[in-house]
Parts: structure tokens; C-alpha cells; sequence
């Protein structure tokens, strides 16, 4: 009943998020740069406060009670470098394949939405199949990208849940489900970064939406692994939440901020990411 349980949850976060995100990005592409932007920062405040203050806090307390060891902390930091160092090392190689596909894309290639729509409305991109082909590729890898991305960012939800002592009581609040939240907010601008490079590339809205939808399934994957694991024992507890919080530090500072900021060069992503952390923390506290 329990894993049917994150099975669900996590098919709302990942699967329906990043399939939202698909159809966001098939549907309203223009002037969309400045909400996403809000909606990353906010995101990755959120995750911030969640880390923070709860799932890298856990294990001390749970030090501090008596059923850990005194060296708990320095557990906890080694298991965050390894979780920050393995989704890093994820990002290098995809992104280092991802530049080695589409090495031949025009150099004013878009970046942004915002820049897709222009040049699909442009003469010049209905001319140049080869361009248009690039795009495509360029959508397929990064739904890949986007899949193997999810995994990790399961394991946070899965071991999230694990600290519950009465999973079935709280499936709808603590950090567990938390997470699940702004894991799948999160996904709906990774799907907008999915379905605009299949759709510009040719292939059917429908179609592009349902495939974006499908590369959240790992989320699903991530999870149970990351429930199974903090449920063996308190040390393997220990290490699940700080691989987890790892993953999500990288997510936050690595993607999330960056592309915020380059999204939209003003002071209001800050005040977002403000404002989420002081969310995360009221959402922790109650």
C-alpha cells in the first residue's frame, strides 16, 4: 500500500508535471521568459528551505536522540558531495553530448522560447530542413536528458517519505510531499525546454506532449529506490537523505538559479527565490 502510494504521488510529479510542461511549451509559447523565471527561483527556494532545514537536519536530531552515532554530520556531508557529484557528473556528460549532436546548428540558434517562436515564424527557418532537423535532435536528447535527470529527483521524493513514521497519515503533508509539489513544478519548465524543440523540429504537438510527458516516468523509478533504501536501516536512511539533498543542492544552484537569471536579468528572481525559502520553511515548521 505504500509504494502504491509514492507510485501515485510521484506519477503526479513527474509524469503530469513534466507532461504540464510539454503542454505549456505546445501551447503558449511568447512571453513566457518571465514567468518561468519566477517559477524556477521560486522553486529552488523552496527546495533550499526543504533541504535545509529538514532533510539534512533529520539525521542530527535523530543524532541528538541517541539512535545515531556522534560522527552523524560528517556521514551526512560526505553523502551530499557524492549525491552534488554524481547528478554534476550526469549534467557534464550530457551536456557534453548534447553539444557534440547539435554542434551544427545555426549560431543564432534560440535559447529561450521566446527565441524559438520568433524563428519559427521566421522565412529563413521554413527554408533550412537541416536546421529544422537539428531542433529535433535537440529535443529528443534533451528529453533523455531530462529522464536520466528525473531519477535522482525521485530518490528525494522516495526519501522524503521515509522518514514518515506513519507513511499512510502523512502522504499528504511533511517533506515527502513537499517535495513531490515543487519537484513537479519544477518539471514544468523541463518539459517547456522538451516540447518546443520537438514541435520546432516537426513532429506533432500530441505527439511531442506525450513523449515529454513519458521521460518523468523515471521519477516514479527514483522514488521507490530512494523509499527502499531509507527504509533498510537508520545509517542507509542517513545516506539516502544526504545523496538526496546532494542531488537537489546541484539542481538548485547548478540549473535552477542560473537559468532563472539568464531567463530574466532582473531583481525580482531574487525576491522569488526569497519568498520560497521563507515557504519552504513555513511548509517544514507546519
Amino acid at each position: 500500500m505504500e509504494y502504491l502510494a509514492i507510485i501515485l504521488i510521484t506519477l503526479i510529479s513527474g509524469v503530469v508535471g513534466t507532461g504540464l510542461g510539454g503542454l505549456v511549451g505546445a501551447v503558449l509559447r511568447r512571453d513566457s521568459n518571465k514567468i518561468v523565471s519566477l517559477l524556477l527561483s521560486f522553486a529552488a527556494g523552496i527546495m533550499l528551505a526543504v533541504v535545509c532545514f529538514d532533510l539534512m537536519s533529520e539525521p542530527v536530531e535523530m543524532m541528538r536522540a541517541g539512535q545515531l552515532p556522534s560522527y552523524t554530520p560528517i556521514v551526512v556531508v560526505a553523502a551530499v558531495i557524492v549525491g552534488y557529484g554524481v547528478v554534476y557528473l550526469l549534467n557534464f556528460l550530457i551536456d557534453r553530448s548534447t553539444n557534440k549532436e547539435v554542434k551544427h546548428i545555426d549560431s543564432n540558434h534560440p535559447s529561450t522560447a521566446d527565441d524559438l517562436d520568433e524563428l519559427i515564424h521566421a522565412d529563413h527557418f521554413e527554408t533550412h530542413k537541416k536546421s529544422q532537423s537539428n531542433l529535433f535532435v535537440a529535443g529528443l536528447i534533451m528529453m533523455i536528458a531530462i529522464a536520466l535527470h528525473n531519477l535522482p529527483e525521485g530518490m528525494v521524493i522516495g526519501a522524503s517519505y521515509a522518514i514518515e513514521e506513519n507513511l499512510t497519515a502523512n502522504l499528504f503533508s511533511g517533506s515527502g510531499f513537499i517535495m513531490a509539489i515543487v519537484i513537479g513544478l519544477h518539471n514544468i519548465p523541463e518539459g517547456m525546454a522538451v516540447s518546443v524543440p520537438l514541435i520546432s523540429g516537426g513532429m506533432g504537438k500530441a505527439k511531442a506532449v506525450s513523449l515529454t510527458a513519458l521521460s518523468g516516468l523515471p521519477t516514479v523509478f527514483g522514488a521507490l529506490l530512494g523509499f527502499a533504501l531509507g527504509g533498510i536501516n537508520d545509517i542507509m536512511l542517513v545516506l539516502s537523505l544526504g545523496f538526496a539533498s546532494g542531488a537537489m543542492l546541484y539542481v538548485v544552484f547548478g540549473e535552477l538559479l542560473p537559468e532563472s537569471i539568464l531567463m530574466w536579468k532582473s531583481k525580482l528572481p531574487a525576491l522569488s527565490l526569497f519568498l520560497g525559502v521563507l515557504t519552504g520553511f513555513l511548509l517544514v515548521m507546519f
